[in-house]
């Protein structure tokens, strides 16, 4: 079952493609299609300055896979809340998870239009499960949960997701009071499934300078040790609060992982 489809095609004929949007230039260092030449011209830009950056979005994407399978099939989480989702791409939060447990309940949470335009025209559930979308702010915690409750089973187990979207906040204490409150809500044998850019690459936190001079949303890096701050409380899931290319890695076709500056890990609620 799939929530909002029907207004998403219209959505996404009204949106400006000549200036870059910061989804869509993460799509397009994905490999995605859903981007456009602006989007291209800016990642490219960026590229320049970090060539890693490439590398990072992959690796990023296969944290996520990695970390939702564990979570749904070593740990038997059938419910997962995924705050800033960021466009449709491969091995999406729903897929990788319905996979497993084609009965998973997935809820996505973005305040960006054009984010939730493509998800509600491009993505859809299985049958036996639910894929819905909220629109809200991360900065609004209390808001998300009202909304997620709809659909997610407050009493059961819950995967909290949030995949490169703090680094969004400059306040990392605001940022940390976000999470917890967050946490709070979730029952005990929920996770935490987080990664954010930290601060270990000259190269990344230029490129993230010229990047925010452009106009751009700007992105903060953080040291690991407050990346790890925001797993207080909680029992890391080995190998614990890790560089992501770390975290229980597998064998691809690109061989050895490269460090892409990025760091996280998985966090259970006991």
């Amino acid at each position: 079952m799939t929530d909002g489809a029907d207004d998403g095609g219209k959505l996404l004929r009204d949106i400006d493609v000549t200036t870059p949007h910061s989804a869509r230039i993460w799509n397009y260092w994905l490999g995605g299609k859903d981007n456009y030449q602006a989007d291209r011209d800016a990642g490219d830009e960026f590229l320049a300055i970090y060539p890693a950056q490439r590398d990072k979005a992959r690796a990023c994407r296969r944290f996520l896979l990695r970390a939702v399978r564990y979570t749904a099939a070593e740990a038997g989480v059938r419910q997962f809340l995924d705050i800033g989702t960021g466009l449709p791409t491969a091995d999406n939060t729903h897929e990788v998870a319905q996979r497993v447990a084609p009965e998973a309940r997935i809820v996505y949470v973005d305040n960006d239009p054009l984010v939730l335009a493509h998800a509600r025209a491009l993505l859809t559930s299985t049958s036996e499960g639910v894929t819905r979308y909220i629109d809200a702010d991360l900065r609004d915690p209390d808001e998300i949960l009202a909304q997620a409750a709809r659909t997610l089973d407050f009493s059961q187990p819950i995967a909290l997701l949030l995949i490169g979207v703090l680094g969004h906040m400059a306040d990392y204490d605001e940022a940390r009071s976000i999470v917890s409150r967050l946490l709070e809500a979730l029952p005990p044998a929920s996770y935490l499934v987080h990664c954010d850019g930290d601060d270990t690459s000259p190269a990344y936190t230029a490129a993230l300078e010229r990047y925010r001079d452009s106009g751009g949303v700007p992105y903060n890096v953080r040291t690991r040790e407050q990346i790890a701050g925001f797993y207080e409380g909680l029992e890391p899931v080995e190998p614990g609060v890790v560089p992501i290319q770390s975290w229980r890695p597998e064998p691809n076709d690109i061989g050895s992982p490269v460090d892409v500056a990025e760091f996280g890990g998985v966090g259970l609620k006991v």
